[in-house]
């Protein structure tokens, strides 16, 4: 029981392990966008706003609707299913994502400021419990009975839910140095506000005895500052575009309700030997958001269509989390992006784009209340001119994620071995208007 873990993080529906790069409605129709030179720059390319074609305030209103599944197949001896294996599914969704992009343009100046949600977003629930939870309960049973209560002879219902949120204001200002340069300078104040609900209750079928009960009701909130620099170059049909976020330093602190572990009904005191140690009131708990750089190149073909490739780097191992569980991560995470847009009609645009996302996992990172997958992801929309002012933009993005297996010898801890398969599910719709005033 010493290993027990309520968490279960909410995973961000694009870019690094607890960075969002879906922030405007035009990265989920093209995907590579920072070589932008429009009012999506705020985010994706915040130096190239400097050659924005006019004075004045641009504005954009985003939202998106994100629906994703994880799902968990476990193996392990004591479960009583045929081969041992269990199936176990959770579902994560956000149904609006909002985000808010502004700029204004003065000369060689433009000043801009964004509000989205630049990490998590929504709410991850695990209806039947974690694999992990079960076969630690069936495990000290066995260990405490010498094998004598075995799982038909008991029931375990549990359920875990885990949201997270962190909201991002960003404001900054660049500047055009002359006809081919513009840089960049600005910062992004990060609020993270999440918590954690979950129960566990083993007893046994014919007279109702309970074996072990968890229960957690937690709530947590932080605050960090992620300083940003950037830089765009012009020539020609050529763009250049650079951005560095540094890392952000962020504890998360707890507002605990309920942390509570009984074993045949008396309660665990809470020290350090308790499984739910790690959520007392007040405790605080690393999650620093990485360093990320982005680097792209934009190509103007023809007047009517352009593309663009891209790369991003999280540096995952440099940012603390807790456990200090970065450190078992082989590399930081590379991103490879490319898209491409053509304008079929003088009000029409249609775009394409597709992206790899590389992390470098470890079996010591990976666990059931926090897992990654490698993915791909594909995007696709379009944006309609509904004005000279006004344009609609309406995309679909879809990720398909690699599987990941972990084996272990001492499945959770336990003196058996076990297997876990990791797999996810990713879609996401947007719908948003950029306005010139």
């Amino acid at each position: 029981m010493s290993a027990l873990s309520l968490i279960v993080s909410v995973s961000t529906f694009a870019g690094g392990l607890l960075t969002n790069t879906n922030q405007h409605v035009s990265f989920l129709r093209m995907i590579a966008r920072g070589a932008s030179v429009d009012i999506d720059g705020v985010y994706y390319n915040p130096a190239g706003l400097g050659f924005l074609p006019t004075d004045g305030l641009y504005l954009s209103l985003n939202g998106q609707s994100a629906y994703q599944t994880r799902v968990i197949d476990a193996t392990f001896p004591l479960f009583p299913e045929e081969g041992h294996t269990r199936n176990y599914k959770g579902t994560a969704s956000a149904p609006f994502i909002p985000s808010v992009q502004a700029a204004y343009k003065n000369g060689n100046w433009v000043f801009s400021g964004s509000f989205a949600v630049g990490g998590g977003g929504g709410k991850a629930s695990f209806d039947a419990g974690l694999p992990m939870f079960d076969a630690l309960v069936m495990g000290s049973i066995y260990k405490a009975t010498n094998g004598s209560i075995t799982p038909d002879k008991y029931t375990i219902n549990s359920a875990m839910d885990g949201r997270q949120f962190i909201y991002g204001l960003q404001f900054g200002a660049s500047y055009k140095v002359n006809d081919w340069l513009s840089v960049f300078g600005g910062g992004r104040m990060n609020y993270f506000t999440g918590g954690y609900e979950g129960f566990l209750n083993a007893n046994l079928k014919q007279v109702g005895t309970e074996l072990v009960a968890i229960e957690l009701d937690c709530d947590q909130t932080g605050w960090g500052l992620t300083p940003i620099i950037g830089a765009d170059v012009k020539l020609g049909k050529w763009n250049i575009g650079l951005k560095y976020e540094f890392m952000t330093s962020l504890n998360l602190e707890n507002k605990t309700r309920k942390a509570e572990v009984r074993q045949s009904g008396t309660a665990l005191a809470m020290d350090e030997n308790n499984p739910l140690s790690a959520y007392r009131d007040g405790v605080n708990t690393p999650s620093d958001i990485p360093a990320l750089l982005t680097a792209a190149v934009g190509y103007e073909i023809l007047p009517t269509l352009r593309a663009s490739v891209e790369y991003h780097f999280f540096d995952d191992k440099q940012a603390g989390m807790a456990g200090d569980k970065q450190e078992a991560l082989t590399r930081g995470t590379n991103e490879y992006l490319m898209g491409i847009e053509w304008d079929v009609h003088d009000r029409v645009s249609i775009s394409g784009g597709y992206q790899r996302t590389d992390y470098g996992l470890a079996d010591d990172f990976q666990s059931d209340t926090s897992f990654s997958c490698d993915s791909y992801s594909l995007g696709f929309g379009a944006g309609i001119k509904l004005s000279s002012k006004l344009k609609l933009n309406v995309a679909y993005f879809w990720t398909n994620y690699s599987d990941y297996t972990k084996e272990m010898d001492n499945y959770n801890g336990l003196p058996l071995g076990g297997t876990d398969v990791y797999s996810r599910t990713n879609k996401v719709f947007g719908l948003g208007v950029d306005y010139k005033f």
